[in-house]
């Protein structure tokens, strides 16, 4: 974790609960900022294990048992607006960001254990001012201030721009119905971890484990020369087919008409995937698209400025039947004819 990074998480565990527990503050996306993409190719300083029975998920979900397995993977997660979104729908189900920059990753794993304690201080019914807000002074009852108007107080303080105020404020609005309400599951099924998976992917996941895997505004690589680096290759689409389970989902979202028609066109010619007309799913109301499509950074971000997105959904198909070596018709011997 870079320096910045450490600082800020460092200030969000300063205070602590009546019990010893440190107090997790919910941070805020502008201490956490970082270019919006990462060079996959680079040798970054990551750890990985060298096969998926070497992975511990134990640490990721605590409330759930050792052997449970993650069920969908959000490739470069980003901010984590989609792992939120689909906690409270499948709150039985594993879920895992994998994001390579470090700063982002530590503000997704920073959020999550915040709203974690948020969510069972909400159930034993206490107070979560102090992790929404800033510091409280012991005894004052007299701030009633939301927590949007006290960020951009602070932010003030800060020296924050206009537009990073405004962020802070769209960002505690997100945060109020985590934060005021008791959410199934409270956000135990959900984790992030840093990781490349352009490079790593079956180094944490069996074979058929993955019941989703989503690619949500992916970095759209613009230059020719750069194609390569796209996160759907037919290269890499063999091993979201080798981890994802048959009949399994693969999303795609994006606002660049190009980069989602190159991902289409190397979707649609892969023999493990078949593609699910959007409408069909849109038209069942489907709850992952929906999210896919709305609860990201970048989708908020699309829909405030009025943009367009397209999506792609494919199924896994079933692998072909391998026929026994013993069925197989024996092979014709063909008679050679010299000529003399």
């Amino acid at each position: 974790m870079d320096e910045s990074a450490t600082t800020t998480a460092t200030k969000l565990t300063q205070r602590t609960l009546p019990d010893g527990t440190p107090l997790l503050r919910l941070p805020q996306k502008r201490f956490y900022r970082q270019r919006a993409h990462a060079n996959v190719f680079n040798d970054h300083q990551l750890n990985y294990p060298s096969s998926p029975a070497e992975m511990s998920w134990q640490p990721f979900y605590p409330s759930f048992p050792a052997t449970a397995r993650v069920k969908f993977a959000d490739i470069g997660c980003g901010f984590g607006g989609l792992l939120t979104a689909l906690a409270p729908l499948f709150p039985e189900t594993l879920m895992l960001g994998m994001e390579i920059r470090i700063s982002v990753t530590a503000y997704v794993d920073a959020r999550i254990r915040a709203l974690r304690q948020i969510q069972g201080l909400l159930r034993e019914g206490k107070d979560v001012e102090g992790n929404v807000k800033g510091e409280v002074v012991e005894g004052d009852t007299a701030s009633t201030t939301t927590a949007a108007v006290v960020a951009a107080e602070e932010v003030n303080e800060d020296g924050a721009t206009a537009d990073e105020i405004r962020e802070d404020k769209r960002e505690a609005a997100e945060n109020e119905h985590a934060t005021k309400h008791l959410i199934p599951g409270g956000y135990q099924n959900v984790g992030v971890i840093r990781a490349n998976a352009m490079k790593h992917l079956p180094n944490f996941f069996e074979k058929g484990q993955l019941e989703k895997i989503f690619f949500l505004f992916p970095d759209p690589h613009f230059k020719r020369s750069k194609h390569k680096a796209r996160i759907i290759t037919t290269t890499l689409l063999a091993e979201y087919a080798y981890v994802l389970q048959p009949g399994g989902i693969l999303y795609t979202v994006t606002d660049v008409k190009d980069l989602h028609d190159w991902m289409m066109h190397h979707l649609n010619l892969h023999p493990s995937f078949e593609y699910i007309p959007t409408e069909q799913l849109l038209e069942a109301n489907d709850p992952v698209l929906h999210s896919a499509m709305t609860s990201t950074e970048e989708g908020i971000k699309v829909e405030r400025n009025k943009g367009q997105k397209w999506a792609g959904c494919f199924r896994r198909k079933e692998d072909p039947v391998e026929v026994p070596v013993e069925d197989k018709a024996p092979a014709v011997k063909r008679r050679v004819v010299r000529k003399v």
